[in-house]
């Protein structure tokens, strides 16, 4: 029989993702035990070089599923990864202000100051991406060009103070992320910020903040495309080539666990909200209210892949990568495919 390697590594983003429900039902554990691989997580580890192939993918035996931004990047900075599978969930990208500024409405913004994030010691500036490309979208369905709008940076390495309060509605808290953005709002420094995803809707209610506009759910794909949509699941090439049948029992898990989640809306919400670290009603507002365990799916469809085209060549005309990156090229649509293409001792 095939040697398998000892262990497997998998990383996954602390959002909605098939790959986590299946980590959480233990399946994929229990099943690569039966191979004599241990599964082994990457986010629990101390090693901060092990911790880093969340973003660089350079760990040997690894698999992720996540934000585009990062597994993009790894591939135009030379990883050789492979995708494997896309899913497609839908998250709120809002647009927000402060009562009083006078903005309601996506027209109002122009002429006024928009934050954007900048975290210069990171290799990729993940939510600087992320919020450009929603500000602009949001902006090109009111007709504002890009040129029309004051840009400011905001440093978001540099905590908010100590309890700065928000509208009458609190201090911070120990979130982290959005902080430097909101304390910019607050400050005056900016008219209107971006924010994504249930933590988002956490802190536009702590704020007490206007809603100008969220693309998230706009008809339109092309206007939903963004670090979460599509989200890819990758793996190294070498791992793919030599453990075909790892690839694909791991792939089987994670298809088999979007439809679990069809079948089981409230443990997927209550597991989700774990995930994310957010109270169910605001897991509800960011990813669709009561669809998403419907659209957990994973898969290889051609729209999505010509999505992640899409957002990577944006990432790359913005200057978010180093080099072109061909999706169609990083595709391997092989552990979707029947166990013929595998050698026999393989599959054993």
């Amino acid at each position: 029989m095939t040697a398998f390697p000892k262990e497997i590594w998998y990383t996954r983003c602390p959002v909605p993702t098939p790959l986590g429900i299946a980590i959480n039902q233990g399946v994929i554990d229990r099943d690569l035990a039966e191979l004599g691989i241990t599964v082994r997580s990457i986010q629990d580890t101390t090693d901060p070089d092990v911790r880093a192939s969340h973003y660089d993918h350079h760990l040997a035996h690894s698999f992720r599923q996540g934000g585009s931004v990062p597994a993009i990047w790894a591939r135009a900075a030379g990883a050789d990864t492979r995708v494997i599978g896309l899913s497609w969930i839908d998250e709120s990208q809002l647009i927000l202000t402060l009562p009083g500024s006078g903005i309601r409405t996506v027209q109002d913004l122009k002429g006024r100051r928009i934050a954007l994030p900048r975290r210069a010691n990171q290799k990729i500036d993940i939510f600087r991406a992320t919020a450009l490309r929603a500000l602009l979208a949001g902006l090109s369905l009111g007709g504002i060009r890009e040129d029309q709008v004051e840009w400011v940076d905001i440093d978001a390495t540099d905590p908010a103070p100590e309890g700065l309060e928000l509208v009458g509605r609190g201090n911070w808290g120990g979130r982290p992320l959005y902080t430097a953005e909101f304390h910019a709002l607050v400050r005056g420094d900016v008219d209107a910020i971006h924010v994504k995803g249930s933590l988002g809707h956490e802190f536009a209610l702590l704020a007490g903040a206007h809603v100008v506009i969220d693309t998230g759910f706009h008809p339109d794909p092309k206007i939903r495309i963004n670090n979460g949509a599509p989200r890819p699941l990758t793996v190294d090439a070498a791992t793919l080539e030599r453990y075909p049948a790892v690839a694909r029992r791991l792939l089987s898990h994670v298809v088999a666990a979007g439809e679990w989640a069809e079948a089981h809306p409230e443990e997927t919400f209550a597991y989700i909200a774990r995930e994310t670290g957010s109270p169910e009603q605001f897991v509800r507002a960011a990813y669709g209210g009561d669809t998403l365990h419907r659209r957990l799916k994973t898969d290889l469809d051609d729209a999505s892949a010509a999505a992640l085209q899409d957002f990577s060549d944006f990432l790359f005309d913005r200057g978010f990568l180093p080099a072109r990156v061909d999706v169609a090229a990083s595709i391997d649509r092989r552990p979707f495919e029947p166990l013929d293409y595998l050698d026999p001792l393989d599959a054993a």
